[in-house]
């Protein structure tokens, strides 16, 4: 019974979280949190994103504690943030949602943090559309891991994206066929504080807001020395 309880909340928080405002420090702790889990991702070396992935980027999303849930059919939602690479640098972060759903007899819930490398133009030009559905508008594959992850060379050929996760420690690459990743403008206009779109965004029109620069600079950290020793 404890279990069913569990497993109804997390659904009617799922539900909740799809159409709850985010205030300004709602999304300042998000970015925060980005950053946290990239840092803890890429301190272990033979455990996180192999240098030729890092070197190949061109957007990269983190979205922490994606809740995961089920009771006969299952649901996850999670709200991160992206940033692009650009001419000079890399972008200020824009706000998406990833939500997607499975059936079949489960129960349970969890949460896991989620990396999300778009690893050429076209993976870019997926995160510039309002929505699409990974593995149907956009091909992925679960990312290759550590330095063993530098010998492969088929996501090169077969996906725009690659996808992590990590729970409990544990950093692999998952596989996340279905699930729906969406522009959160709302968000992105209250952190921004006036109306922007993704593209200007992204593509580094606009300055990087103070409390992003701590995120903007730790992706740069790992990405762009990478880029450096291609």
């Amino acid at each position: 019974m404890k279990k069913l309880i569990t497993s109804l909340c997390m659904c009617f928080l799922v539900t909740c979280t799809s159409f709850a405002a985010s205030s300004k420090q709602d999304l300042q702790s998000r970015i925060d949190s980005a950053k946290t889990v990239l840092e803890q991702i890429m301190s272990a070396p033979d455990n996180s994103i192999p240098t030729n992935i890092l070197q190949q980027a061109t957007c990269v999303g983190v979205v922490p504690g994606m809740l995961k849930g089920a009771f006969v059919f299952g649901m996850q939602y999670g709200q991160g943030v992206v940033t692009c690479r650009t001419g000079h640098g890399w972008s200020a972060p824009v706000f998406i949602r990833m939500a997607g759903g499975s059936f079949g007899f489960q129960i349970g819930g969890q949460a896991t943090d989620l990396v999300l490398v778009a690893v050429n133009d076209k993976g870019f030009q997926d995160l510039l559309k309002s929505k699409f559905k990974i593995g149907a508008d956009a091909s992925a594959a679960a990312g290759p891991v550590g330095r063993a992850g530098q010998a492969s060379t088929d996501w090169k050929m077969n996906a725009e994206l690659l996808s992590y996760s990590r729970n409990k420690g544990l950093f692999a690459g998952i596989d996340l066929d279905g699930t729906s990743v969406t522009q959160n403008q709302d968000d992105t206009n209250t952190f921004y504080g006036a109306p922007h779109t993704f593209e200007s965004i992204l593509k580094g029109s606009v300055a990087v807001p103070s409390g992003a620069v701590p995120f903007v600079r730790t992706v740069a950290k790992y990405f762009v020395e990478a880029k450096k020793q291609k």
